[in-house]
C-alpha cells in the first residue's frame, strides 16, 4: 500500500505521465501561471491588466517520473507575449529539462489608429483614439498620450483601431550637419553640457559625430532637438 501511495505522489507531482500525450497536473500548470504573471508584472506598466493561457508540452515527449518539477524562466526569454517556461525535473529516476509555450496579455489604454491609417500620413489628434488593448501582443512601445505622437509620420499603414507602436513611426530628423548642437556628456554622478558641432545630421535614436571647438571628434546619439548625449 505505501508503495502505491508513493507512485501516486509521484505522479501528481510531477504532472506528467509517460504516455503519448504529456498531461500538466493542475498544481503544476498553476505555478506556471503564477511565475509567468510575476515576470510579466515586473515590467508591465501600472494599472494593466496581466493574462497568462498556458499551451501544452510536446506529446511526443516520453519523460521519466519525477517527484519534484520546477518551473523556471529561462535566460533571454521574453516575459510578455508568446513565451516559455522551462520545467526541469530536481528530483527522480533521471534529470530532465522541457520548455512549456505560454502566451502572456498584458491589457492597457493605448493610442491606436482611429480608421485605416496609410504610411507617410502625419498624424493629428482626428487620426487617434484611445483603446484597451493587449500591449504585449506585437513588438514595440506603444504610447499613453494622443499629444506624444502629434506630428509624427507613419513609416508603414495601420489598420483601423491598430495600436501606434514606435517601429511604426519614422524617425525624426533633430538637427542637420553643420548645426552647433548642445552635448552632455554623461559619467556615473555627473553630466557636463558644452556645444559642438554637428557632423552628420541627427537621426533619432541613431549615432551622430560632433566636433567641439578644441577640434575633438567625438560620438554621441541624438536624443532631441539640437541635443546629442555622449556616454563617458
Amino acid at each position: 500500500m505505501l508503495r502505491l501511495m508513493a507512485s501516486l505522489s509521484c505522479l501528481l507531482l510531477v504532472g506528467l505521465n509517460a504516455q503519448a500525450q504529456a498531461v500538466l497536473d493542475p498544481a503544476l500548470v498553476e505555478r506556471v501561471r503564477q511565475l509567468a504573471e510575476t515576470a510579466a508584472r515586473a515590467t508591465a506598466p501600472p494599472g494593466t491588466r496581466v493574462v497568462v493561457e498556458t499551451g501544452q508540452l510536446d506529446a511526443r515527449l516520453r519523460l521519466a517520473p519525477c517527484r519534484q518539477v520546477q518551473p523556471y524562466l529561462p535566460a533571454g526569454v521574453a516575459a510578455w507575449g508568446r513565451s516559455r517556461i522551462g520545467l526541469r525535473c530536481t528530483d527522480g529516476t533521471a534529470r530532465w529539462n522541457v520548455t512549456l509555450p505560454v502566451r502572456v496579455a498584458v491589457y492597457g489604454r493605448a493610442v491606436v489608429a482611429g480608421a485605416a491609417l496609410p504610411a507617410g500620413v502625419a498624424l493629428t489628434q482626428e487620426y487617434l483614439a484611445l483603446a484597451d488593448i493587449d500591449i504585449a501582443a506585437e513588438p514595440g512601445a506603444v504610447f499613453s498620450d494622443p499629444a506624444q505622437l502629434l506630428g509624427r509620420t507613419l513609416a508603414r499603414p495601420l489598420a483601423a483601431a491598430e495600436a501606434v507602436r514606435a517601429p511604426a513611426l519614422k524617425a525624426r530628423q533633430w538637427f542637420a550637419a553643420g548645426e552647433t548642437v548642445k552635448v552632455l556628456a554623461l559619467g556615473p554622478g555627473f553630466a557636463v553640457a558644452s556645444e559642438a558641432q554637428a557632423l552628420s545630421a541627427g537621426i533619432e535614436g541613431q549615432d551622430v559625430r560632433v566636433r567641439f571647438e578644441s577640434g575633438r571628434v567625438a560620438s554621441g546619439r541624438a536624443v532631441g532637438e539640437r541635443q546629442v548625449e555622449l556616454p563617458l
